[in-house]
């Protein structure tokens, strides 16, 4: 595992969640997945919309599973393929009357955390890829336009990095980071 070091002490599945693209071949058993979206379904949302929707396939979904893999952009393909569920994250963009819903894509983001930390806290890991063919996806998966498809997300149980080839291996085995939360909040106004 590959737990954050961080400044401050925080909680322990923010310290633990990270985005393998190695994965072990066991399955997810399909209550746990249920769980994980029971999780999601708790976020937090603008008017209680709830603009979160996922579409998802285990490994075993072959043809459903396939067409994922399918949708996402080749430097995504050679290791998503692996992994033992892959998930579609949506966002409905509008309220039930038509009027545009801002918050929409914070408000998935907000359930995809939820998501991930229940992932996490379970012993799962997910890598959450934002390379894949929107038009093929809303094409493949027959999307309505009210929904827009947002991301992509590889989940399952870490795998032994050395069954990636490179450039997968390097990037799997190199040590985390991340900014110092000083360059990314500032007390009372953005710096000059």
């Amino acid at each position: 595992m590959k737990n954050a070091l961080t400044t401050f002490p925080i909680q322990e599945n923010i310290r633990k969640r990270w985005s393998p693209r190695a994965f072990a071949s066991y399955p997810v058993a399909p209550e746990t997945l249920h769980q994980v979206f029971e999780a999601a379904s708790w976020a937090a949302s603008a008017m209680n919309e709830q603009p979160w929707r996922y579409i998802y396939a285990h490994h075993t979904d072959q043809e459903t599973f396939q067409k994922m893999v399918d949708c996402l952009l080749p430097g995504n393909q050679p290791w998503a393929k692996h992994a033992p569920v892959l998930i579609l994250a949506l966002a409905k963009t509008h309220y039930d009357n038509g009027t545009p819903n801002g918050a929409a894509l914070h408000d998935l983001g907000l359930a995809n955390a939820n998501l991930i930390l229940e992932a996490t806290a379970l012993g799962l890991h997910g890598h959450f890829m934002g390379g894949f063919d929107a038009e093929k996806t809303r094409a493949a998966f027959q999307i309505p336009a009210t929904l827009q498809p947002v991301s992509f997300i590889a989940l399952g149980y870490v795998g032994a990095a050395e069954q990636l080839d490179e450039p997968f291996l390097s990037r799997e085995k190199a040590a985390r980071q991340r900014k110092h939360y000083s360059d990314i909040a500032f007390h009372n106004q953005l710096p000059a």
